[in-house]
């Protein structure tokens, strides 16, 4: 047989190499090489970004109104910040902080600049104070007030209170852009007034002009007072709605979805000094609807 001659060497080694090319082989085995001639590191997965929200931040502050104060939990017109649902050491109340933090930790690590009268309006002062702590977690409780007016005529309208949480927000992404926010509902107002009614002693004492805009004339059910109510539980759902849309521009930021508006709260969870603010107990179980929020492992 006669050997190849050198022009059909040469075809057969172009026809060889076109074929390997179009499948993809490798002389040398292993990866495809670089225009270089180097071959090609295999490409390595990218590590999985850490979670938007931590479900155990190691530091808290608290802002908002008297209900985050624990006025009149322990006392006749006082604060009493150790049952607070956020921040307090009370075992009663198993508070926020206790429960993320543990309790040695949170005598350390958790601040309430919560006060009791304010409304959205002084959010923004709050935490300007409150960012100095640089805490990982802020805890907002505040638009009751805003409702509890002397008369519908004086409650924040809705743009207001709107701007005002805004601006809030602002302050606090100004100096604390990965700080996290959980955002409680506003308690539902009228529902207080129905289950505060039946007690002669909380009547009474709501005369002395506690919230006259839901809780005035008690026993009234007249047209005028069912309207004036109503008037006050649409500007509380228009202000969760704020709370909710605001809230959920921020990605690390939570609304409890308006679960401290639904819970069906009774005459236990009232304290028995105004009929008005939270127990202990109540207080008790606005700390379990934050930690259920902070908690879950989906937004």
């Amino acid at each position: 047989m006669r050997k190849p001659s050198r022009r059909s060497r040469t075809v057969l080694a172009a026809v060889t190499a076109a074929v390997l090319g179009v499948t993809g082989c490798d002389a040398v085995g292993g990866g495809s090489a670089g225009q270089d001639g180097t071959k090609a590191r295999a490409a390595k997965p990218s590590a999985r970004p850490a979670p938007v929200w931590d479900v155990s931040p190691a530091s808290i502050a608290a802002v908002g109104d008297s209900i985050t104060r624990g006025f009149d939990a322990c006392a006749v017109l006082t604060d009493c910040p150790e049952v607070s649902w956020a921040t307090g050491t009370s075992p009663q109340v198993d508070s926020l902080a206790v429960r993320l933090l543990g309790k040695a930790k949170a005598a350390e690590r958790s601040w309430n600049y919560a006060v009791t009268g304010a409304r959205m309006a002084d959010l923004p002062g709050q935490l300007a104070r409150a960012v100095t702590r640089r805490p990982q977690l802020v805890t907002v409780m505040a638009g009751a007030n805003d409702a509890c007016r002397t008369s519908t005529a004086a409650m924040t309208p809705v743009a207001d209170f709107r701007a005002d949480f805004e601006e809030a927000m602002a302050t606090l992404r100004k100096a604390l852009p990965k700080a996290q926010v959980y955002v409680s509902s506003v308690p539902d107002l009228k529902r207080l007034w129905s289950e505060g009614r039946t007690n002669a002693l909380g009547k009474q004492i709501w005369k002395l002009g506690l919230c006259p805009s839901m809780l005035g004339d008690a026993d009234a059910l007249d047209s005028a007072a069912t309207l004036r109510r109503d008037t006050v539980q649409k500007r509380v759902e228009a202000y969760n709605a704020v709370l909710g849309e605001v809230c959920a521009k921020d990605r690390r930021c939570r609304f409890d979805g308006g679960a401290v508006y639904a819970y069906r709260f009774g005459t236990g969870q009232l304290s028995h000094w105004d009929w008005f603010h939270p127990s202990v107990d109540g207080q008790a179980r606005l700390a379990e609807i934050a930690y259920r929020t902070v908690t879950a492992k989906q937004r």
